[in-house]
């Protein structure tokens, strides 16, 4: 089904969409026109189309290469869809966010080692990601994590090696 209501033209020319890409549709009804016509971008250039929906059988999830529907029923309080719907989305984004870095190896026991230390607080957690997992003390972790200039991954693989 193509939609009358494609994204404006300034941004579709800069999408940089290809078959290798992944677009997400989010509606919780599965009509909206401006999703639709996303979705029809993505699928002129190639790209696979994911849809998230709280209606089974909606246009959105039937123009998806692959839908996920979960029927949330009617929302509490009608018209206010970042109730239910909108908590539901939430959790859906992120069991397919945790599935795809898990998949693409950004974990490693069990713990998130595609960490991009940005802040204080994520280097801290970037240390104690590389104390635990290698045995290391917790300054010896961070000089290390330091001397990989803060890629988790990096100062994992130089404590592995003699």
């Amino acid at each position: 089904m193509r939609s009358n209501a494609r994204p404006p033209l300034a941004w579709r020319t800069t999408w940089c969409l290809g078959d290798t890409d992944v677009v997400v549709g989010i509606s919780a009804g599965g009509r909206t026109r401006f999703v639709l016509g996303a979705l029809d971008e993505a699928e002129r250039r190639g790209s696979l189309r994911i849809a998230i929906v709280c209606n089974a059988g909606s246009p959105l999830g039937r123009a998806a290469d692959i839908a996920i529907e979960v029927d949330t029923g009617p929302e509490v309080i009608a018209g206010s869809t970042r109730l239910k719907a909108g908590t539901v989305q939430k959790l859906v984004l992120n069991m397919v966010s945790t599935t795809v870095f898990t998949r693409m190896g950004r974990t490693h026991r069990g713990r998130m080692v595609g960490v991009v230390a940005s802040n204080e607080k994520l280097r801290d957690r970037a240390a104690r990601i590389v104390a635990d997992l290698s045995g290391l003390p917790l300054d010896e972790a961070r000089r290390r994590l330091d001397e990989a200039g803060g890629d988790v991954r990096a100062a994992l693989a130089a404590v592995r090696r003699p």
